[in-house]
């Protein structure tokens, strides 16, 4: 039986774009919805590319269980992927998918982690702290940001001669590589 992701994006969807080309002619699981809470997101026109249904939504939409629920029923979603969402999910949709929503954080957590570290601001701090590497976490989605049990780690080594967007490019690349392959490994319950 086909099963049903949403993705759930707030950008500009480089990681959503992987992910729909990686299972574009999969026929076992397929992209049905494409959630964003900013109008003039990205990744909603990767998504009406793709001929994807998609649905904006505010803050007070989100956290509104008998407004987003419907939605996410009448696309049968099975699986909830955050690629690059940038609101908290609410309670109510981690207890009604309960380990069937996984995020990706563009940093080694739990270093890099929480309320506004994302994008850029995780890859200016890690330059900052000279750190030797960095990577991705693909982890589960709970009631806190970024403190899911994790899925899968990947590292990439950091030079001297490594920017903020060099550094930016390097975990975007793994990103693309490995968020589409852990989705394809999930198992659904």
């Amino acid at each position: 039986m086909k099963k049903h992701i949403a993705i759930f994006a707030s950008g500009k969807g480089s990681n959503a774009k992987a992910i729909i080309e990686y299972f574009k002619h999969n026929d076992n699981i397929e992209i049905s919805l494409v959630v964003s809470n900013k109008e003039d997101a990205g990744v909603l026109e990767i998504a009406r590319e793709n001929k994807i249904p998609t649905c904006v939504l505010s803050k007070e939409q989100l956290n509104k269980q008998e407004y987003l629920m419907p939605i996410l029923e009448k696309a049968q979603v099975d699986l909830i992927v955050l690629a690059g969402f940038l609101l908290l999910v609410p309670s109510y949709l981690v207890k009604s998918f309960p380990n069937r929503i996984i995020n990706i954080h563009p940093a080694l957590l739990p270093k890099y982690g929480g309320k506004g570290m994302y994008g850029m601001k995780v890859h200016e701090t890690v330059f900052q702290n000279k750190e030797a590497e960095t990577g991705i976490t693909i982890h589960f989605v709970n009631e806190q940001y970024d403190e899911g049990e994790y899925i899968l780690q990947k590292k990439v080594a950091i030079s001297s001669t490594d920017t903020p967007q060099t550094i930016t490019a390097k975990v975007q690349q793994l990103e693309h590589e490995w968020f589409p392959k852990a989705i394809a490994e999930f198992r659904f319950l």
